[in-house]
């Protein structure tokens, strides 16, 4: 290999590893880059349980969502609270469920569950091929033509909301909520906000929503827990929450405030620059391999130029033996 195709193979090496770290570097950037993200806040001392939310989003999602078909007859009618008695988890066939909890000293709290949307998604910083990634407008997005099937979001997801529609066989996908993204973007609100007969819903941006929440803490000190969840989780998201019980008893996860992303930022790297350093190291190995057969196949050549009864030696065998055969008879 020539000095010209090794220093080839350095460049693209390097920068297969300067891409990486950049990719990494945009994904750390993106809660400071979201002001104006939109976001929906969840007051769990108003909603009921009716279930209407999960209705809304079964209408406003049957195009997208795997065999229609289970969606236009489902198992109980949304208006039976019996399968409130289970708790439940969003899956690839639906893409927002509410739960009962049984909170000892008081009444029955309910809590909604689907993608909170996080400022910065750990699924999207696990995504390689980003099909997966952060609409300036707060949803978190799925490209499905780009999805190889990793799961690695499902993962990453510290909320364990991304679905792997395993019943597929040929087309697997990977299923989660998009706070009605489409919607969004005409102007209207995500369809389990408009739905929700009690108000627990509120959509708006993200930065006057924790202020609502904030206030009504103020407001009603002993009605709420002083603890809006969602405004520094996992480096924050787009859905909040606010609880008469502490949040864990509601099976929201203490994931604490740091974003997965930048957790694991360094491995992330030095991934990135060993993947450079390995496809120089690979290339490199391919080019003197194929040079030595090349000499290989040279030398060959010359040889057989160099000595032209080597190079016809079976037809002088045939030949010989063919007299010899002549002389027998």
């Amino acid at each position: 290999m020539n000095r010209r195709k090794f220093l080839s193979l350095a460049s693209a090496g390097i920068a297969a590893a300067a891409s990486s770290v950049n990719v990494r570097a945009a994904s750390a950037d993106v809660a400071e880059g979201r002001p104006e993200a939109v976001g929906v806040l969840h007051d769990s001392t108003l909603c009921i349980g009716c279930r209407s939310c999960e209705a809304a989003c079964q209408s406003v999602n049957s195009s997208i969502l795997p065999r229609p078909e289970n969606y236009r007859t489902p198992e109980k009618p949304f208006y039976d609270r019996s399968v409130l008695a289970v708790k439940r988890q969003t899956d690839f066939q639906r893409f927002t469920v509410v739960n009962r909890y049984a909170v000892e000293g008081r009444y029955p709290v309910h809590r909604k569950f689907q993608c909170n949307h996080c400022m910065e998604p750990a699924c999207a910083s696990a995504c390689f091929v980003k099909a997966l990634y952060k609409t300036p407008e707060g949803p978190v997005l799925y490209r499905s033509e780009l999805c190889v099937g990793c799961r690695y979001c499902m993962v990453a997801c510290p909320f364990f909301v991304p679905a792997y529609d395993y019943d597929n066989a040929w087309n697997p996908l990977v299923y989660k909520c998009t706070m009605c993204a489409p919607r969004i973007a005409s102007g209207q609100v995500p369809g389990c906000v408009s739905r929700c007969p009690e108000k627990a819903l509120i959509f708006g941006k993200r930065s006057e929503l924790i202020k609502i929440a904030q206030a009504r803490i103020m407001e009603s000190p002993e009605k709420y827990v002083k603890h809006v969840y969602g405004e520094h989780e996992a480096g924050g998201t787009c859905w909040l929450y606010l609880s008469p019980v502490p949040h864990k008893l509601l099976d929201q996860p203490e994931v604490g405030d740091v974003p997965p992303s930048r957790l694991t930022s360094g491995v992330l790297e030095a991934a990135g620059v060993a993947a450079g350093i390995l496809s120089v190291l690979l290339g490199a190995a391919c080019a003197v391999s194929r040079r030595r057969v090349n000499n290989a196949d040279d030398s060959r050549a010359e040889g057989a130029e160099s000595d032209p009864a080597r190079g016809s030696g079976g037809d002088t065998h045939n030949e010989a033996s063919e007299g010899n055969k002549e002389g027998g008879q």
